[in-house]
């Protein structure tokens, strides 16, 4: 595994680190609150492998308005010149992921939440989503991810890891890997 230099952009003077690795597809990736960028390091580094380009953005400061932070991820695209990607997040970066279709559609592709709160935020109309959840997750229930699919049965779809933890990116990359890989593959 190599590892790619870490970047800071600095929208409205707020340093936000990223790392870029790869080539084709575009992933962007926002790890759990609490998490570091190398979080979700050894998923980035597998769908690289699949011929995947994966951008991995520091943990967001839940404090800081959503909209506000899903502003700060269609900056840093724009710094990597990526006119639109699949957003994807783990916990609180589900969140942000959930807010940049809403706020800046023609930038996303598709949506991938691995362990989504359950918060009151619509999925986009006509933007694909694939959630991942791990089905012993103490964190958020697997009902929340449930629950959401079931909300936009056209749009979205569920897989679990099946005895995975809330931290199941981190713990289970492989598995989690092959769930994007295998719904990106439709797109």
């Amino acid at each position: 595994m190599t590892t790619a230099p870490l970047h800071t952009f600095e929208p409205d003077g707020r340093a936000i680190d990223y790392i870029d690795e790869g080539a084709g597809p575009a992933v962007v990736l926002i790890p759990e609150t609490g998490q570091g960028i190398g979080s979700l390091g050894t998923l980035a580094s597998i769908l690289v492998e699949e011929d995947f380009r994966v951008v991995r953005v520091a943990p967001l400061d839940e404090s800081v308005d959503r909209h506000e932070l899903a502003r700060s991820i269609v900056d840093i695209m724009d710094a990597v010149d990526l006119d639109h990607a699949w957003v994807g997040g783990h916990g609180f970066g589900a969140t942000v992921a959930r807010t940049v279709p809403q706020d800046h559609h023609d930038r996303v592709s598709g949506v991938l939440l691995m362990a989504p709160p359950a918060v009151d935020i619509p999925l986009a109309a006509d933007i694909p989503v694939l959630v991942i959840h791990g089905t012993a997750d103490e964190v958020t229930p697997l009902s929340a991810s449930e629950k959401l699919v079931a909300s936009a049965p056209a749009i979205a779809s569920l897989k679990t890891v099946e005895g995975a933890g809330h931290l199941f990116p981190v713990t289970h990359p492989g598995e989690t890997s092959w769930f994007i890989e295998d719904y990106l593959d439709w797109d």
